[in-house]
């Protein structure tokens, strides 16, 4: 009896010891407050003002994340998180008829090398921007880096770079001598053979490297992201659905067709000086027609920016930048030649932390375009007030 005790107790404590080296976390952000925007394309003027889900400082999300020690140094690793809308009545959303993927992936890790996940995940330009962003990339106008998205509702079409690529696998270092490299890639290849005369093909494939380098109060971060995306009619080049992006807010027609090359390449850095931190940042993106390396569209912007403590429970930031939206005389948008505009955006922001966890915020954000043959002079006005949990 005594022998079958001890071997029922050795079982318990082999199994809370397996259970003990397991653990999932829930969090999220859960972002609401109250939004005003005005744009401007040409003469035209539009205002909105709407309380929004899908907050001024950061998009509401839930996710959850594991991790398993399998011994030896090595663990298993997943993360699930997807986008909220806590004023919609549909969950997030109708557009996205439920959840939306943000980044799903599983991985392994062994100490002293690394990991590598597969699923889907973020670029190396974006979590670059991530870690070099004053503005920590809300979705206000202004930032001229990280281009907010039209779910605010102004119409801006100027996201910089690709935030995320489904079906990726990614492998990142240890950090060594202040170094850690990521890189990413997706081979999103699919042929569909049917008895019809016309043969459909999809060919999708992007890559992206990133080293990130830490020294006491310094950080540097350098990343590209590369992309081809084919959609291919027996042997046609079919009409494009996505735009190739103008230099503020407007739409410029896509003269590129499907298939489309994308290059990002960016530079950010930090310095933590105590009382505030310093921030710098460039990029410059670039859509290219994979049938003729002469037909592209660029866009390039930089922008400092600081952020500080004001007050133990008042942090502030602000940032300023430009850039220039071009194109040769091969790419012909309209009736015109010339393609190339200059732009600037500047942002203001606030947060009073009521806890470690929920803070209140005020963001201000502009943009201005220049005039050229093919668009009219435009800008863009954001403000949000609101409030952020953490959890």
């Amino acid at each position: 009896m005594k022998k079958s005790l001890l071997a029922v107790a050795a079982i318990g404590a082999f199994a809370s010891a397996a259970q003990a080296q397991s653990s999932v976390t829930v969090y999220g952000i859960m972002d609401v407050g109250f939004q005003g925007v005005t744009t401007r394309v040409g003469s035209a003027k539009t205002n909105k003002t709407s309380f929004s889900g899908e907050g001024a400082e950061t998009t509401s999300r839930l996710g959850f994340k594991g991790t398993e020690d399998m011994g030896g140094g090595t663990s298993a690793f997943f993360t699930a998180e997807f986008a909220l809308a806590p004023t919609n009545s549909a969950l997030s959303g109708d557009a996205n008829t439920g959840l939306a993927n943000r980044q799903t992936f599983v991985g392994l890790k062994k100490n002293g090398v690394g990991s590598a996940a597969i699923g889907t995940q973020y670029t190396p330009v974006h979590l670059a921007v991530g870690r070099t962003d004053p503005g920590q990339t809300n979705n206000m106008l202004g930032n001229v880096i990280y281009a907010t998205n039209s779910s605010q509702g102004n119409g801006q079409t100027t996201q910089a770079y690709t935030v995320r690529y489904n079906n990726a696998l990614t492998l990142q270092t240890e950090r060594m001598a202040g170094f850690q490299l990521y890189g990413i890639y997706n081979n999103n290849n699919s042929n569909a053979n049917n008895p019809a005369t016309t043969q459909t093909v999809t060919n999708n494939e992007a890559l992206g490297l990133g080293i990130n380098y830490v020294w006491q109060k310094l950080n540097v971060d350098l990343a590209m992201n590369s992309s081809k995306q084919t959609t291919i009619t027996g042997t046609t080049q079919t009409a494009a659905s996505i735009a190739p992006l103008s230099a503020t807010i407007g739409t410029i027609a896509n003269v590129l067709g499907t298939s489309i090359g994308i290059l990002s390449n960016y530079a950010g850095a930090t310095y933590d000086f105590g009382i505030l931190k310093a921030y710098a940042q460039y990029i410059n993106t670039k859509y290219t027609s994979n049938l003729d390396s002469n037909s592209y569209i660029s866009r390039s912007a930089q922008q400092i920016g600081v952020r500080s403590f004001v007050t133990p429970t008042i942090e502030a930031w602000a940032s300023v930048g430009n850039g220039r939206y071009q194109g040769p005389n091969a790419v012909t948008i309209s009736a015109a030649t010339t393609t190339s505009a200059d732009f600037t955006g500047y942002q203001l922001g606030t947060n009073y932390l009521l806890s470690k966890r929920t803070n209140l915020y005020a963001i201000f954000g502009s943009t201005q375009s220049s005039t050229n043959g093919s668009i009219a002079a435009e800008g863009g006005s954001s403000y949000g007030v609101g409030v952020r949990h953490t959890f």
